[in-house]
C-alpha cells in the first residue's frame, strides 16, 4: 500500500456483526490480540497481509476497507452541518472526523435522515408550488436569500420611500449620465465629509467597494465604469445617508434574523443607488418614448443591460406605471439567481426553470436579443425577451460571471414594445407551452419534462412506451380506456 489505511471502526463493526470477540478475531486473523486492539482504536494502520487475511477469512472485498467509503460520508456530513436551519451551529471539522470514525453507521443514519427530510420539504414546496404559486409563504423557514427576494416580490419590486428621495437626490446633485462618479464623490466630500478614492488592481478578487466608517474612507475599485463606479458610491451614500429610512422599511418587514435583514439591508441600499442612477420619472419618459428599447435606454443613461431591465421592473409608482414585467437571471445550470415580477408570472421556488422557456437559448447566442409568445398552463401568455450578459474579466484568469437576462410582460401589453413589431402575436404556431418547472408542471405531454411531477401518481406499465418520460396514472388510465375501446371495435 503507498499509503496507511486505518480501519479501526470497519473492523470492529465486521467483527461484531460475526459475533466474534478480539480474541476469536485475533485468533482467526492469527495476529495478536494487542494488534487486533490497535486496529480497532486506529493505533496502528491495517497492513496488506492482514488486510488480504481479512477479505479471505470474511469472505468481502478490499473495497469494503477503503477510507473512500469515509471521505464520502465525511463529506455528506460536512454538507449538513453547513445548514444553519437543519443542523444549528458549533460543530467542527475535528468532531465530524470522529463521529465518522467511531459511529459510522450513526453518521451515515443521520444523514438519510436529513436527505429524507430536505425530500419531503421539497414536496411540500414543490405542492405548495402547483397549487398556490407565490401566493402562499411557506410554512418552513425560508433562506435568507428567499425571504428577501419575496418582500421584494410582495412590493411589486416597488420601494416608494426609497425611490422619491432617490429621484429628488439625482435632480438636486446634477447627476449627468457618464459623469455620475465625480458628483457622488463631492457630495459624499461636502454632506459626510468622506472621501472616496481608488480600492486600485482588484479585479482578481472580485472586490467592488470597501467602506473603512473609523478613516471616513470608502475605496471604490478603479477598473468599473462610471455608472458601476456611481452604482458604489449611491448604495455607500443609501447606507449613510438614509439609513432611518431603510431601518424603518427592515423593521417593517419583521425579518426572521440577523442575517437575513442583512441582506435586505443590502437589497435596499442597491434598489436607492438604482433608482439615483435612473431618476424614476425622466427614466419612465424615456422608456415610453423609446417603447421600451433597453438599448436605446443603455446608451442615454450609460448603464447596462440588466441594470435597465431591472429598473424597467420597477416602474409600479401610483398613478405613474410602466408597463408590468417579470425579471429573471438565470445562471447556465438553469438556476434562478434574481426572480420577481409586478404580473402573474411565476416560476417554481425549487427546482430549474423550465426547458423550454426561451432565456436558456440565450447562452447559445451570445449577445443576441431574443423573443418568445409563451403560455403557461392556466391560458396566461406572455411576450418575453432574453439576453446573455457577463461580468468580471477584464484579465487572464480573472473570474467572469455569465448568466442570461429574461423580461416580459401579459401579451396585452406586447405591442407597447418594439420588440413585438412584426410578429403575428396570434398565431397559435408561434406561442410555447411552457410550464413553472417540471417538479409542479401539470402538463401531461410535455416531452422535455425531467422530473416526475409531486404529488402524481405515475402510469407503471411496461408494455406501452411514449416519447415522454412520465405519464401520470390518469392519462395511462385514458390511454387504456382508448385502447380497449378500439380493440372492442
Amino acid at each position: 500500500m503507498n499509503h496507511k489505511l486505518f480501519i479501526g471502526a470497519r473492523l470492529r463493526r465486521l467483527r461484531e456483526q460475526a459475533g466474534l470477540n478480539q480474541a476469536a478475531m485475533a485468533a482467526r486473523l492469527g495476529i495478536s490480540l494487542s494488534y487486533v486492539c490497535q486496529l480497532e482504536n486506529n493505533q496502528r494502520p491495517v497492513s496488506a497481509t492482514v488486510l488480504l487475511k481479512l477479505v479471505e477469512a470474511f469472505d468481502c472485498e478490499v473495497s469494503d476497507f477503503s477510507e473512500e467509503q469515509d471521505r464520502r460520508l465525511l463529506g455528506e456530513l460536512r454538507d449538513v452541518f453547513r445548514d444553519r436551519l437543519l443542523a444549528g451551529e458549533g460543530v467542527g471539522q475535528a468532531q465530524l472526523v470522529r463521529m465518522v470514525e467511531q459511529v459510522p453507521e450513526l453518521a451515515s443514519a443521520f444523514v438519510g435522515l436529513v436527505q429524507r427530510h430536505q425530500r419531503l420539504q421539497d414536496e411540500y414546496a414543490q405542492l405548495a408550488d402547483r397549487l398556490h404559486g407565490d401566493q402562499l409563504p411557506t410554512l418552513l423557514a425560508p433562506l435568507p436569500h428567499e425571504e428577501v427576494r419575496d418582500f421584494f416580490n410582495r412590493r411589486d419590486n416597488y420601494i416608494d420611500t426609497l425611490d422619491a428621495l432617490a429621484e429628488e437626490r439625482a435632480g438636486r446633485g446634477g447627476l449627468v449620465p457618464g459623469e455620475r462618479a465625480a458628483a457622488l464623490r463631492r457630495i459624499l466630500h461636502d454632506e459626510h465629509g468622506i472621501e472616496v478614492e481608488g480600492l486600485g488592481n482588484t479585479a482578481a478578487d472580485g472586490m467592488l467597494r470597501r467602506f473603512d466608517a473609523r478613516r471616513s474612507r470608502l475605496a471604490v475599485a478603479t477598473h468599473l465604469s462610471d455608472a458601476q463606479q456611481a452604482f458604489q458610491i449611491a448604495t455607500q451614500l443609501a447606507l449613510i445617508a438614509h439609513r432611518d429610512v431603510i431601518e424603518a422599511e427592515i423593521a417593517a418587514a419583521g425579518f426572521s434574523d440577523a442575517q437575513t435583514s442583512a441582506l435586505a439591508r443590502q437589497g435596499l441600499a442597491h434598489y436607492f443607488a438604482g433608482a439615483l442612477l435612473l431618476p424614476y420619472g425622466d427614466f419612465r419618459a424615456a422608456a415610453r418614448s423609446s417603447r421600451y428599447d433597453i438599448e436605446a435606454l443603455q446608451r442615454r443613461f450609460h448603464v447596462g443591460f440588466e441594470t435597465v431591465c431591472h429598473r424597467l421592473s420597477t416602474l409600479q409608482r401610483s398613478g405613474a406605471r410602466g408597463v408590468p414585467f417579470y425579471l429573471v437571471r438565470v445562471d447556465q445550470a438553469g438556476n434562478i439567481s434574481k426572480r420577481q415580477s409586478a404580473t402573474a408570472f411565476h416560476f417554481a421556488r425549487h427546482g430549474g426553470a423550465c426547458p423550454l422557456w426561451h432565456v436558456h437559448d440565450a447562452f447559445t447566442q451570445p449577445g443576441r436579443i431574443l423573443t418568445q409568445v409563451a403560455e403557461m398552463p392556466d391560458g396566461t401568455r406572455f411576450f418575453g425577451i432574453a439576453r446573455s450578459i457577463g461580468r468580471g474579466g477584464g484579465g487572464w484568469r480573472v473570474p467572469r460571471k455569465s448568466f442570461a437576462i429574461g423580461l416580459g410582460c401579459e401579451l396585452s401589453h406586447a405591442r407597447e414594445l418594439v420588440y413585438a413589431d412584426g410578429l403575428d402575436l396570434d398565431a397559435q404556431r408561434e406561442v410555447v407551452p411552457i410550464g413553472p418547472g417540471c417538479r409542479v408542471c401539470p402538463r401531461a405531454d410535455c416531452v422535455q419534462r425531467a422530473f416526475p411531477p409531486a404529488g402524481k401518481l405515475l402510469e407503471t406499465g411496461v408494455d406501452v412506451e411514449f416519447l415522454t418520460s412520465y405519464r401520470f396514472e390518469d392519462e395511462g388510465r385514458k390511454h387504456s380506456g382508448n385502447r380497449a375501446a378500439a380493440a372492442r371495435g
